[in-house]
C-alpha cells in the first residue's frame, strides 16, 4: 500500500510540473520548452510599431523630394504591427515616389528556426534580399546592385535597380533594415527618362542616399 501511495504522489507531482511549464501565467511571454515552436512574443520583440509618416523628419523628406510632395498613409496591413507612408513629388523635371513600411512580424509556425517573430522577420529579410539579387523570371525586375550596411539594426542592405518599360526609365533605390522582429523597408524611385519627355535625368546615387537616410530616421524613431 505504501508503494502505491508513493507512486500516486509522484504522478501528482509530475502533472503539477507539466502544468506549470505549459500553461503561461499573467500577460508575459509563455514558457519556452526546448525544441517546441514559439507561439507568443519573446522578451524584447516589438509588438507595436510607430506611425510611419511622422517617423521621418520633414527636413529629410525635403532634401530628397524638394518642393511640396503629396503625403498619404495607406491603411495598416496588420493593425498596430504595421505602418506605411507614401510621399509623391511631381514637379518637372522631377518625379519621385518615396515609400516607407515599418512591419513587426508575429510568431509563425511556417517560419524557420523555432517559429518566433524574430525568425519570421529573418525569413522576410532573406526573401527581400533574394528577390533583388535574383528576381523571379517573368517579373520584369532587373538584378539589383546590393550593398550591405554594417552597424545598422541587426542587418541591413541597400539595392539599386534600373527599370526600362515602354521607353521610360525609372531608377529605384531600396533599403531594408531588420531589427529583432521588425523589418523597415524604404523604396525611393525617380523617373530618369519619360517617353513623353519633360522628366529626368535622375541621380541613382542620390536616390540611394535618400533611401538610406529615410531608413535610418525610421529606425531611430523605432528605438525611442
Amino acid at each position: 500500500m505504501l508503494t502505491w501511495a508513493v507512486l500516486a504522489a509522484a504522478v501528482i507531482v509530475v502533472v503539477v510540473v507539466v502544468v506549470v511549464l505549459v500553461i503561461p501565467g499573467g500577460s508575459g511571454p509563455a514558457a519556452v520548452t526546448p525544441g517546441s515552436l514559439i507561439t507568443t512574443f519573446l522578451p524584447g520583440e516589438v509588438q507595436k510599431v510607430p506611425s510611419a509618416c511622422p517617423a521621418v523628419p520633414a527636413a529629410t523628406v525635403s532634401t530628397y523630394l524638394p518642393g511640396r510632395p503629396k503625403v498619404a498613409a495607406p491603411p495598416p496591413l496588420d493593425g498596430v504591427l504595421d505602418s506605411q507612408c507614401d510621399w509623391t513629388l511631381d514637379a518637372r523635371p522631377i518625379y519621385r515616389v518615396l515609400q516607407l513600411d515599418i512591419h513587426a512580424y508575429t510568431p509563425n509556425g511556417l517560419a524557420s528556426g523555432d517559429g518566433s517573430a524574430t525568425f519570421a522577420a529573418i525569413d522576410a529579410y532573406a526573401q527581400a534580399l533574394q528577390s533583388r539579387q535574383s528576381p523571379a523570371a517573368g517579373t520584369g525586375a532587373p538584378r539589383a546592385q546590393i550593398t550591405t550596411v554594417p552597424g545598422l539594426g541587426t542587418a541591413a542592405f541597400t539595392a539599386t535597380q534600373i527599370y526600362q518599360v515602354g521607353g521610360a526609365i525609372t531608377d529605384v533605390a531600396t533599403t531594408v533594415i531588420r531589427y529583432r522582429n521588425v523589418a523597415i523597408t524604404v523604396v525611393l524611385n525617380g523617373l530618369d527618362h519619360s517617353n513623353r519627355g519633360g522628366y529626368g535625368p535622375e541621380s541613382l546615387s542620390q536616390l540611394s542616399a535618400g533611401s538610406l537616410a529615410v531608413a535610418r530616421a525610421a529606425f531611430a524613431h523605432l528605438q525611442k
